[in-house]
């Protein structure tokens, strides 16, 4: 073997250090080795350092099925892994070939890494990324548009994977290959302009270290490791202000959205569309953050609702609901005087008309000797209006100053007599009191089984 150089003292270095700072010293690791530079390099840096670190050290490396030579690079993985004395596992993972196959093979690839992990019973899975993959990746994300949690780029370590290369260039993997005199495979999609990644890494950064005068590389890694660590801060406090400003119901106080930096606000309004399903992009969050500060409703797509998702500002309340449902009203439920009960389709409210007051968890209204029967239980219907001592109101308006969110207005129970005259929306609105009571209306809630009590 050539005698240490160099590139090969600060491959070392590097390699023991990040091992170190991962927490794996007397630990395990599966090594992800394709048989190109960055990860060659990665199999021999790591076996050289492995017995100062008292590290256990194995090799996966997979055969995706799009290439003949596939075959020939994986046995010659195997072979090196055995010249350094390091378990290595082969693994197939017959892909097709066609459109999204970057993501495919991405995805098929971590989930197989990770099923070998588990399997042998290895702490993390570490693969080769560069500060070059580093650069491209912040380029890429760049030109496409993306917020700072993009350019946060390729994390050095995530759950069971570590990264430990990623403060080094392919330049420099490179010369620590050749001063080792191990050979290495290149994969034709390294080089098939076909790709973004590939242009790139070929004409884009040649050409702006030749404007800049010097490696830009390095730069950009820097650049997106700080963004990284600007993004964790910034989702930390995004999380605090989601704590403090999230309601019961999942909707979230208004008034101290609308008192987030714009940084916090965007994050936390982000959270809110992704938890309801709804799309979360530049456009769909431009709207969202207009709505919040002109009150007004706007419309997103996803969520699996027809129509997308409505976002509403009003009540005091930012939250994600479905457009209303429009057609016919919903059916009635007729209850004829004493003894009657039933569950009011729709709105999933069971009423009871009995001759005692209500027990303890469910709402009642005291009904007079001159109620005129039958009671109707319905939705609102438009002209409903509601009678007290200073006269009459319409139910809008009532429901309005109650600040009853306009997407459950449809589905609460209105109570008529037989002439329609509205007597109650329990929890809402009662019509006043009276002295002569002769029954009862029991009402409890969809899904409740102990609900407070009230006199509404």
């Amino acid at each position: 073997m050539p005698p240490t150089e160099d590139a090969s003292v600060l491959f070392s270095t590097t390699l023991e250090a990040a091992y170190r700072h991962f927490g794996l010293v007397g630990g395990s690791v599966l090594l992800a080795v394709s048989g190109g530079a960055d990860s060659t390099a990665l199999l021999v840096g790591t076996a050289r350092v492995r017995e100062a670190l008292s590290l256990r050290v194995e090799v996966a490396t997979l055969d995706h099925g799009l290439r003949p030579e596939a075959r020939h690079e994986v046995e010659a993985v195997a072979r090196l892994a055995a010249r350094w004395g390091l378990p290595c596992h082969v693994r197939a993972l017959h892909l097709a070939p066609g459109s999204g196959i970057e993501a495919r093979a991405r995805e098929a690839r971590y989930a197989e890494l990770e099923a070998l992990r588990r399997e042998r019973g290895l702490q993390v899975v570490a693969t080769a990324h560069t500060a070059s993959d580093q650069a491209e990746t912040l380029l890429m994300r760049l030109v496409r548009g993306t917020a700072l949690r993009g350019a946060a780029g390729i994390h050095r370590a995530r759950p069971f994977l570590v990264r430990p290369l990623i403060e080094r260039t392919r330049e420099e993997v490179e010369a620590f290959l050749a001063e080792q005199g191990i050979p290495f495979v290149t994969d034709p999609m390294n080089v098939d302009p076909t790709f973004l990644r590939t242009r790139i890494r070929h004409e884009v950064l040649p050409v702006l270290a030749r404007a800049a005068g010097f490696p830009v590389v390095p730069r950009l890694a820097t650049f997106a490791r700080l963004a990284a660590e600007d993004e964790a801060l910034l989702g930390e406090l995004a999380n605090g202000a989601w704590s403090r400003l999230v309601l019961a119901d999942g909707s979230l106080d208004a008034v101290g959205v609308r008192a987030l930096e714009p940084p916090l606000r965007r994050r936390v309004l982000a959270r809110l569309l992704s938890e309801a399903g709804a799309e979360v992009d530049d456009a769909s969050l431009a709207r969202a953050l207009s709505a919040v500060e002109t009150g007004r409703t706007v419309t997103l797509r996803g969520g699996g609702a027809r129509g997308g998702l409505l976002l509403r500002t009003t009540g005091g309340r930012v939250r994600c609901v479905r457009p209303e449902r429009a057609g016919e009203p919903s059916p009635a439920l007729v209850l004829a005087g004493e003894g009657a009960s039933g569950v009011q389709p729709r709105t999933g409210w069971a009423f009871t008309v009995a001759p005692e007051p209500p027990p303890p968890g469910t709402l009642g209204l005291s009904l007079p000797e001159g109620t005129s029967w039958p009671l109707t239980v319905r939705t609102r219907r438009p002209g409903d209006r509601v009678r007290g001592p200073a006269g009459s109101r319409k139910l809008q308006d009532v429901l309005v100053d109650r600040r009853i969110p306009a997407e459950l207005r449809d589905a609460l129970p209105v109570v008529t007599d037989a002439e329609g005259n509205l007597l109650w929306i329990p929890g809402v609105w009662n019509s006043p009191a009276v002295s002569a009571v002769r029954l009862f209306l029991w009402a409890t809630p969809p899904g409740a089984s102990t609900p407070g009590t009230s006199s509404l």
